[in-house]
């Protein structure tokens, strides 16, 4: 796939599964914002795209804070006029008991993933009505599907990003722009080699997941030849969420 000169902005792509998402465009010579809130995060990646030859600035924004993402646009407006892809993939969890979760930590993680994912597509979407329509992707997680104890906050963030996904998709066809989602389940970002033969013998694939798995996924949804995919979800995740567990 070509995406040269497609302009591509990636939240959260100081590390992990953004890192790779924004990699993987620029090596496709698209040009990047590394959308990130950690600076020595944000600039270290921007570097690294560089020193593989790619093109990508990298811009400070917090998601959770609304006047940052209009000032992330702003800036992708200012500099190219235009704005092709955007991948929503900032966020953040937190394990805590139903019984002890409180307002404020409610609030802090569905402000984050959630609500961040709806102003940064607003916002998207009207640089690119102008210029004839673009391609949003979701990150969301198999957790909007099923569940670990205590995670009610996070699992109803990436529920709710499934429920947004196709009513943006909807909303913004009119104006050729299309919203899809993509569930990754178990994506080591940390030290794959460090992870046990079980780990990997308990998905159906054979492997645990690694960033790059959802990087290839969203230049599939993103691409000219996916024009006809929109308001859909790609749950990547080795088949774990097909697979029956039973207690021996």
């Amino acid at each position: 796939m070509s995406f040269a000169n497609k302009i591509v902005v990636v939240t959260g792509a100081g590390r992990g599964i953004g890192f790779a998402v924004a990699s993987l465009y620029a090596a496709h010579g698209a040009h990047v914002v590394v959308a990130e809130q950690n600076r020595e995060a944000g600039e270290a990646a921007v570097r690294a795209i560089a020193a593989a030859g790619g093109t990508a600035v990298f811009h400070p924004v917090d998601v959770s804070v609304p006047a940052e993402i209009e000032d992330l646009m702003r800036m992708v407006q200012s500099r190219w006029n235009r704005l092709d892809i955007l991948v929503n993939n900032a966020g953040i969890s937190q394990w805590a008991s139903p019984y002890e979760l409180s307002v404020e930590e409610w609030d802090r993680i569905l402000n984050t993933n959630l609500r961040s994912v709806f102003l940064c597509s607003r916002e998207a979407a009207k640089l690119m009505r102008q210029s004839g329509g673009g391609s949003i992707i979701n990150i969301a997680s198999t957790r909007a599907h099923m569940s670990e104890p205590h995670s009610e906050a996070y699992a109803a963030s990436k529920g709710g990003i499934l429920a947004l996904t196709h009513a943006l998709a909807v909303s913004l066809g009119p104006d050729g722009i299309r919203v899809n989602a993509i569930s990754p389940g178990w994506i080591e970002t940390g030290d794959y080699a460090a992870l046990r033969p079980e780990d990997h013998h308990q998905h159906p694939a054979g492997r645990v997941g690694k960033p790059e798995d959802i990087a290839r996924a969203c230049l599939f949804l993103t691409g000219d030849g996916s024009d006809f995919v929109t308001g859909a979800e790609l749950v990547i995740d080795g088949g774990m969420t097909r697979k029956m567990i039973y207690v021996p």
